[in-house]
């Protein structure tokens, strides 16, 4: 009878633990839904928010109206704004994005000839982010860990937080300056070979490494301290079996969700990385688009941009309740 009490109870458990796993996806489903709608109406508002006609602001004061009348047919403009929604929101299902003024291609195929460019940059940069500040943070914090190295700590603490506050633009042009202007060793811009990715991916990682690495340090000196590291001290284990295979996983898994939030930032920053060094990807093309008044292009990169925000944000929380199942109850 114990045991059958036993299985009962360890069966309660995985069915109230499954329980906790699809209010999580449910919640979390809804929640991104409800973000994806508000996008949505959001950038469908953006044409129609704007004072003046977006036709006659991107074709110029010069084009005829005639052509002005013909191209908002085109685009629906002249058609009821309930009925311009539906349109949109069909459209989005079917993956068209409306038509560029300037250019007259579809916005789609100008957004799937810039997004791995963009892509590539991000993710690049997040990786050396990564690579870079979590090691760093790990030194640290065994250097200074219970009050040693403290002109480490000190010098450490006062360059990350320089690091960190220097925006994202004005490193790249630090680095143009240096590099290219200066001592001619790397392309001023443009995409044109594996060079040529080293400013920009710099430029976007520089101060996402330094927030990173203040923030796995702080973890790792708090895990350093844990009951579970003093025991694999008893044990006499090694320093690099304690630091690696003990302190770092639980230290890395804290800072993950501030990662996902960096990634997202990246993400963000490359509409200005971009413009600093002529990057053909998203970021500048809404930057060009901004400044030609093609709006349905804007439109779209804006939409691109806000769901891979939305997308990184879920996929961190996805990870964060895999390798912290507990966390499902909270979220």
């Amino acid at each position: 009878m114990s045991a059958l009490e036993n299985a009962a109870s360890g069966g309660d458990f995985l069915s109230a633990g499954a329980r906790h796993w699809v209010r999580f996806a449910l919640r979390r489903t809804g929640q991104l839904l409800v973000s994806l709608w508000v996008l949505i109406t959001a950038a469908f508002a953006m044409i129609h928010l704007i004072p003046g006609d977006p036709v006659r602001s991107s074709l110029g004061l010069t084009a005829s109206q005639e052509l002005v009348e013909t191209t908002r047919q085109n685009l629906g403009l002249n058609d009821p704004l309930p009925l311009q929604y539906w349109h949109f929101l069909q459209g989005l299902v079917t993956g068209d994005l409306g038509m560029s003024i300037t250019s007259r291609l579809p916005v789609a195929e100008i957004v799937a000839t810039r997004f791995a460019a963009t892509a590539q940059l991000a993710l690049s940069a997040f990786a050396l982010s990564v690579v870079v500040a979590v090691p760093i943070g790990v030194a640290v914090a065994v250097r200074t860990r219970q009050g040693r190295g403290r002109v480490l700590d000190l010098g450490f603490a006062g360059t990350s937080v320089v690091l960190g506050s220097i925006p994202d633009f004005l490193i790249g042009v630090i680095l143009v300056w240096i590099f290219s202007v200066s001592l001619h060793l790397l392309p001023v811009g443009g995409r044109t070979g594996l060079s040529s990715y080293i400013l920009p991916v710099l430029s976007l990682a520089v101060g996402p490494a330094a927030i990173l690495s203040r923030i796995v340090r702080v973890e790792m000196l708090s895990v350093l301290e844990a009951d579970y590291v003093r025991t694999a001290r008893a044990k006499r284990l090694s320093a690099t079996r304690i630091h690696l295979g003990h302190a770092l996983p639980n230290a890395v898994t804290a800072s993950l969700t501030l990662g996902g939030l960096m990634l997202s930032g990246m993400v963000a920053a490359t509409v200005l990385v971009e413009t600093v060094f002529a990057w053909p990807g998203l970021g500048s093309t809404i930057v060009q688009a901004i400044l030609v008044k093609d709006y349905p292009l804007v439109q779209g990169v804006v939409l691109v941009y806000g769901c891979g925000v939305l997308l990184v944000n879920t996929l961190v929380d996805v990870a964060m309740t895999i390798l912290d199942p507990r966390s499902a109850v909270i979220r």
